[in-house]
């Protein structure tokens, strides 16, 4: 067991059809009486995988020792405290190459799978009554708790003249110190900060982000990219804090509009970005301190919070291996 190995993602499956909803939605593998030649990816069979329930301590000990010396994976079904009986065998299976596999209850427990004494089981099982959730459930797998902020110094702000921004509304109530990583190039994404402050001439809308020119990248699950042009109600996002700590949250509606522009030119370690932005008060970047400066007051020399990119190529959202020069 590896706290490094990717997670497997497991779909339980009681026919044909769920099968094939399983494959369409990225599932690694299958748990199910159903044929390999049929699947066209790898399939677990419920009378093959050992389960153990777990209730006490001493189920956990009752299961090491029925432990044969060629087992690859086990089904860990907890009754209760479900966290601390996975944290407690998790610990028991380290170092002898046994995956441990837990199913989840519901789309808010995967997380807890995920994390669980950090380094997280190996294999979540997808129950057959949320497979519909099952593309979610990829994403949240394979999205990144944290991530890497760095401090860019601003090298100028730049007036753009009329363009198209981007306003996107969420369905979540947003943090201070929390938005949505937003740039022109792929390589550098600026922290742009959500709109929970307000101002003295607008209301808070602390649902919304106010992103950036329509050809911006935002960062969305899986650290994939997306044009702020392409977000439609329903689309998913990623929304980081000032920490890095991340979460997903789904777009409500999107609203483009013409309005003044500005570009945000900064540095740092030697990588340049950039990002465009509606010239307005309203819109704000985030200090290494946690502090928010608008955009209007930004000069030369200030710093702000930037994820920096070690591939700047892009395909179809994907980084990729390329070389790719934008400016």
């Amino acid at each position: 067991m590896s706290g490094g190995r990717r997670k497997e993602l497991i779909a339980e499956v009681g026919g044909e059809e769920d099968l094939r909803r399983a494959v369409e939605a990225g599932a690694d593998a299958v748990l199910g009486d159903v044929g390999p030649a049929n699947a066209g990816i790898r399939v677990y069979n419920p009378s093959s995988l050992q389960t153990f329930r777990i209730r006490d301590q001493k189920d956990v000990e009752a299961m090491l020792r029925s432990l044969g010396p060629g087992t690859e994976a086990v089904l860990v079904e907890p009754e209760e405290l479900r966290i601390i009986a996975l944290e407690n065998v998790i610990a028991a299976l380290q170092g002898r190459g046994v995956r441990v596999f837990a199913r989840a209850r519901s789309v808010q427990e995967v997380e807890d799978l995920i994390h669980v004494l950090e380094r997280g089981v190996d294999g979540i099982v997808v129950p057959r009554d949320l497979l519909s959730e099952l593309h979610y459930v990829r994403e949240l797998v394979e999205t990144p708790r944290r991530l890497e902020l760095r401090a860019a110094r601003v090298k100028d702000v730049v007036g753009l003249g009329p363009g198209e921004r981007a306003c996107v509304a969420t369905n979540s109530l947003l943090r201070p110190g929390e938005g949505m990583l937003v740039g022109n190039m792929a390589r550098m994404l600026f922290l742009v900060h959500n709109e929970s402050i307000g101002s003295r001439m607008t209301p808070p809308r602390p649902f919304r982000v106010n992103a950036g020119s329509v050809q911006c990248y935002v960062l969305g699950p899986s650290e994939r990219t997306y044009y702020l042009s392409e977000l439609r109600s329903g689309s998913r996002v990623l929304m980081v804090s000032v920490d890095g700590s991340t979460r997903i949250v789904s777009v409500g509606r999107v609203k483009v509009e013409r309005r003044p522009l500005v570009n945000v030119i900064a540095e740092v370690n030697g990588v340049t970005g950039s990002v465009a932005l509606q010239k307005a008060e309203t819109i704000r970047l985030v200090s290494p301190k946690g502090e928010v400066l608008d955009v209007t007051s930004l000069s030369q020399g200030d710093e702000v919070l930037v994820r920096v990119s070690e591939k700047a190529a892009r395909h179809m959202g994907i980084a990729v291996e390329e070389f790719i020069d934008e400016v």
